[in-house]
């Protein structure tokens, strides 16, 4: 930078630095930054809905606290000793309660833990200034906790000093609410920056849950993964969308997240119940997970709701596939191979034998001549469901923080996060994929684009007119998101078909295969994986592709670990519905100062059983790569902004001791 040609921005620049003492006071600070220790970053995929487990996974930094817990007290204390401590930083309020009911000599275990939990806290503070540790301290007890953090007790002289602090602590009342405040604080301070590879919605029955959660962690980022966009499509008004969430919802007999977001499910009760009272719907009963006691006469209900709103799905979707040519997609337009007198679907001059083919609403009045068009009871309700969806407040403001804190990409200290896939040709190469007529891109343009698309839905401002460059219209962009969720070249896709007809009419099972994209093909090959860094401007000896999206099929031997260390997935099934498939219940990867680290988990019993009995969440971890040496935040992209704004304060102390700018002396 030259002094001469950017005196505007030093003069801006000195309104925070208005002296040559505050300007070389903060390149100090930034430099003793730079050799501090890299914060934590903790990297989930595929929540799933599955709140207990990832909360579970939150507050004990995917064992990251209890093995600090190890390193620090040893041998030292017992192993049930060590167990209850850190139950007691998971869930401080409710542990703090069974302690009290069996405890006899309370004082004495509150002189204990107290200290213990200090030395927790400041283990997992030492790799932060001050400025930052006292940020995350609470109000009521910010000053206290701070003292205790940097005093020792080893020190005679200030050893009575901490004592006496303690001993107030009890003596005023104040040992739970501090106890609580503290094991927050290590929660907090263990995990550094949360990255979350998409998939919060669907399956399982709290993804609102997991949304109030984000919306009060200190760091996080999210890259939107299929599940997401489609709520995110149906919040935008997007009927297909809309009809995909709550089929998915039925189908797993989830309705927990639709009843908190307010969405009024009698108008389809009400009507399933009148075109399909008399229908079986055998193919429609929900899967039902284990715990879920849900009567017969529920699940019949549950059932002709299941399959009122396919049929409207399939409509919607036809209707969509039919307004946009240019996606090639009217091949999914499947309704009309339907023959009900022989109960067959054709394809390609070929019979295919359908599990059920009662369809009063395609047929309406002619066995011969099925319809794309809703019936006016199926228009009346879709109109009702879509203003169910436009009107919740708090869908609609669960949405936002999606957008707010995501992209469909994000590239963190030379590692390419993305949810699923980046579309390939079959040579491995980048695939141009055209998203909007006229508009083609591939690989980082292209995941930015969607990205822009995306928000275009939301975007009150955008007009419906033709596209520029910096936006799409709103409403095609609202049709898109139903692309993303099943185009063959969607990035959050990338499959031939998405089977949802075949698979739920259909009896040979041939048709229900999804040919996988290219990238999932090649995705093994260290060169390709190579070839997309490069697109996306990674750089960096140890530079990696993390994504989720496809469970690894541990039980059956799969590796998560790909391309010779290139591409890590993390997604071993989170949701129950993967348990017996996947053989675990999901990965977290733990990215510190001394480098990478894969967390297979077991099934989470129950937030209940881990305050009440002390139970953890199994985990065997395995080191992916380690540091030669110790990474500090100089190593980082933390450190690469750092070292900028230090080359600027250091031309702003330039400016000042030659007269180009003058201090601003109070």
């Amino acid at each position: 930078m030259s002094t001469g040609t950017n005196t505007h921005y030093l003069q801006l620049l000195s309104k925070l630095f208005p002296t040559i003492a505050d300007a070389a006071t903060e390149v100090i600070n930034l430099e003793a930054i730079m050799n501090l220790p890299k914060g934590t970053e903790h990297f989930l995929a595929d929540l799933h809905g599955e709140n207990e487990a990832f909360e579970h996974v939150l507050k004990n930094a995917s064992g990251n606290i209890k093995r600090k817990v190890n390193e620090i007290f040893g041998n030292s204390i017992r192993e049930t000793e060590k167990k209850e401590l850190c139950t007691l930083i998971y869930y401080p309020e409710q542990k703090l309660e069974l302690i009290k009911a069996q405890e006899t000599d309370l004082d004495d275990w509150y002189r204990i833990t107290i200290h213990q939990l200090v030395k927790v806290c400041r283990d997992v503070s030492s790799k932060y200034t001050r400025s930052k540790v006292r940020k995350s301290l609470p109000d009521d007890f910010s000053y206290i906790i701070e003292e205790l953090l940097h005093e020792r007790t080893e020190d005679q002289d200030k050893a009575a000093y901490i004592a006496v602090i303690v001993n107030t602590i009890i003596s005023t009342g104040r040992a739970d609410a501090f106890i609580e405040a503290i094991c927050n604080v290590i929660q907090r301070l263990a995990i550094d920056q949360l990255h979350i590879l998409g998939d919060i919605y669907d399956r399982g029955p709290g993804a609102h849950k997991i949304m109030d959660t984000l919306k009060q962690y200190h760091s996080w980022d999210i890259q939107w993964g299929n599940h997401d966009i489609l709520w995110m499509g149906a919040s935008a008004g997007n009927d297909a969308c809309i009809c995909n969430v709550l089929r998915l919802s039925l189908r797993y007999a989830n309705l927990a997240t639709l009843e908190e977001y307010g969405i009024n499910l009698v108008p389809l009760a009400t009507f399933a119940l009148e075109v399909y009272g008399e229908d079986p719907c055998e193919e429609f009963l929900p899967r039902l997970l284990p715990g879920n006691t849900m009567d017969e006469k529920t699940q019949q209900l549950t059932a002709k709701m299941h399959k009122a709103i396919t049929v409207i799905q399939l409509k919607e979707e036809s209707q969509i596939f039919c307004r946009h040519p240019e996606w090639q997609m009217k091949d999914r337009c499947l309704l009309e191979s339907i023959d009900p007198e022989k109960q067959v679907w054709h394809k390609d001059g070929k019979e295919y034998e359908m599990k059920s083919c009662n369809f009063p609403t395609i047929f309406q009045n002619d066995l011969n001549n099925p319809t794309y068009t809703l019936t006016s009871e199926e228009a009346d309700l879709m109109k009702k469901l879509h203003h169910s969806f436009r009107i919740s407040e708090k869908l609609q403001k669960h949405i936002r923080i999606l957008l707010s804190h995501g992209c469909m990409y994000a590239i963190s200290n030379s590692n390419l996060l993305f949810h699923a896939s980046i579309p390939l040709n079959d040579d491995g190469s980048l695939k141009e994929v055209e998203i909007y007529p006229g508009k083609k891109f591939c690989g980082k343009e292209l995941m930015h684009n969607i990205g822009i698309m995306i928000r275009a839905a939301f975007n009150t401002n955008v007009s419906n007119q033709n596209a520029t460059t910096d936006e799409y219209p709103r409403d095609y962009a609202r049709d898109y998101f139903l692309y993303l969720w099943c185009g063959k070249d969607s990035p959050l896709f990338d499959k031939s078909k998405m089977a949802t007809f075949e698979r739920y009419f259909l009896t040979d099972k041939e048709t229900y295969k999804e040919e996988k994209g290219a990238y999932f093909r090649l995705r093994n090959n260290e060169e390709v994986c190579d070839r997309i860094l490069d697109a996306f401007d990674v750089n960096g000896p140890n530079r990696h592709i993390i994504n989720g999206h496809v469970p690894v099929h541990v039980a059956k031997g799969e590796n998560p670990i790909k391309a010779g260390g290139r591409l890590m997935v993390i997604d071993g099934g989170f949701s129950e519905a993967y348990h017996s498939e996947t053989g675990i219940a999901g990965y977290t990867l733990i990215y510190h100062s001394r480098g990478f680290q894969l967390v297979q988990h077991e099934p989470f019993t129950s937030t209940q059983d881990a305050i009440q009995r002390g139970t953890d969440i199994k985990s065997t971890t395995q080191i992916v790569e380690m540091s030669a040496h110790r990474m500090l935040v100089a190593d980082t992209d933390k450190g690469d902004e750092l070292r900028s704004q230090i080359a600027d304060l250091k031309q702003l102390l330039h400016a000042y001791r030659h007269g180009i700018i003058k201090e601003k002396r109070n």
